[in-house]
């Protein structure tokens, strides 16, 4: 299990908690992540991963074990302690503004 915690505008859209877990079939990639949390939360879909580019919505963020990898590609499998459930996948969403 992948437990992932959510920022508050994706956490309304699906209903869920802060944090939720998914189950996650190997290998534990960030693209299989987010689509096991699309398929446990449809209201999700889309909005992580654009569907038609593929890449990461411009306003989010992921974090695992305290590093940024929002930059890394998507089928980059994710570290032993965010697939093992020891530490979550953050998802977080970016301010910006003026």
């Amino acid at each position: 299990m992948v437990r992932v915690q959510l920022p508050f505008h994706l956490r309304t859209l699906a209903a869920c908690d802060e944090e939720v877990a998914v189950e996650v079939p190997a290998p534990v990639t960030l693209l299989a992540t987010i689509r096991a949390l699309e398929n446990r939360f449809p209201t999700l879909r889309g909005t992580i991963v654009d569907y038609h580019t593929g890449q990461r919505r411009p306003k989010l963020r992921f974090f695992a074990c305290a590093e940024d990898i929002s930059l890394t590609p998507l089928q980059h499998a994710l570290p032993d302690e965010v697939s093992s459930g020891r530490e979550p996948l953050l998802i977080v969403g970016a301010i910006s503004g003026g």
